[in-house]
């Protein structure tokens, strides 16, 4: 425990009860970290709060991302278990796959809002707590997709609004860098979650082809041959909180296994 000088830090992870976020939970308590998980059920937080506690200290906040009073809420109720906030990782709950064509109106409302709404007033209220640390500690990270360089098809809410985070986040980083807070954003390409359980199941359906036949199809065209455990994305991002990312403000990252193709 250690390794990256993260001791005490109070962070909170949202959407973090499965999948990505509990992956960059589990490794930000490794590393000795306070942190506050959210799922959007109180079942959900309490049973995650129960495995994770052997892990570190950990607390959890029930709150629906797609909500903006409850976003506030989970904030303000965080820093205050906590006892103060040093950083906020932004993981926005998965949107559903589909086509632009297969898309209501009423999809595109509640996605505009967990996906670009929600993080903005997450933000707005964490600054709030935030204060600049002189070991260069904390600041905010985004979790967004490899779908703002190289679209996914069926993933058009990704490919659309995950774009408006990566403004955010040059925005906020000349914002808040002369405050000492750093400001980052990964951009996670093909893990084992649910999300991606779902995606290969629907182009299982879409194309005649059995999961298994998905899912190393999809393995091919990421260079390391494997999709990525979630923890692999939570010491990247333990590492943009910590004080050897010192110098990072601004950085949008791919954790990807090398599977983007493009340059910039």
């Amino acid at each position: 425990m250690g390794r990256l000088g993260l001791e005490g830090l109070r962070v909170l992870v949202t959407a973090s009860t499965r999948g990505l976020g509990r992956g960059i939970a589990e490794v930000l308590l490794s590393e000795g970290c306070i942190v506050t998980i959210n799922g959007s059920s109180k079942t959900s937080v309490e049973r995650s709060v129960g495995h994770l506690k052997e892990k570190g200290v950990v607390y959890g906040v029930a709150a629906d991302l797609r909500d903006l009073d409850q976003v506030v809420s989970l904030v303000d109720k965080s820093a205050k278990l906590m006892g103060g906030l040093d950083a906020l990782v932004y993981v926005p709950p998965p949107p559903p796959p589909g086509a632009f064509s297969e898309l209501r109106k009423e999809e595109w409302d509640i996605w505009s809002r967990a996906l670009v709404l929600s993080p903005v007033w997450a933000v707005r209220v964490a600054l709030r707590h935030i204060r600049p640390r002189r070991d260069f500690a904390g600041g905010i990270v985004f979790v967004t997709s490899i779908a703002v360089k190289e679209p996914i098809p069926d993933t058009v809410l990704s490919n659309v609004l995950r774009l408006s985070i990566h403004g955010l986040v040059k925005s906020l980083a000349r914002e808040l860098g002369p405050r000492g807070i750093r400001v980052n954003a990964v951009m996670p390409g093909y893990f084992m979650t649910d999300r991606l359980r779902a995606l290969v199941k629907r182009w299982s359906g879409e194309i005649g082809k059995s999961e298994e036949e998905v899912l190393v199809s999809i393995i091919q065209n990421v260079p390391l041959k494997r999709v990525g455990d979630p923890q692999e994305l939570g010491w990247v991002v333990a590492f943009l909180l910590s004080p050897l990312a010192s110098y990072v403000n601004g950085a949008s990252i791919p954790v990807d296994g090398g599977r983007l193709v493009s340059i910039f």
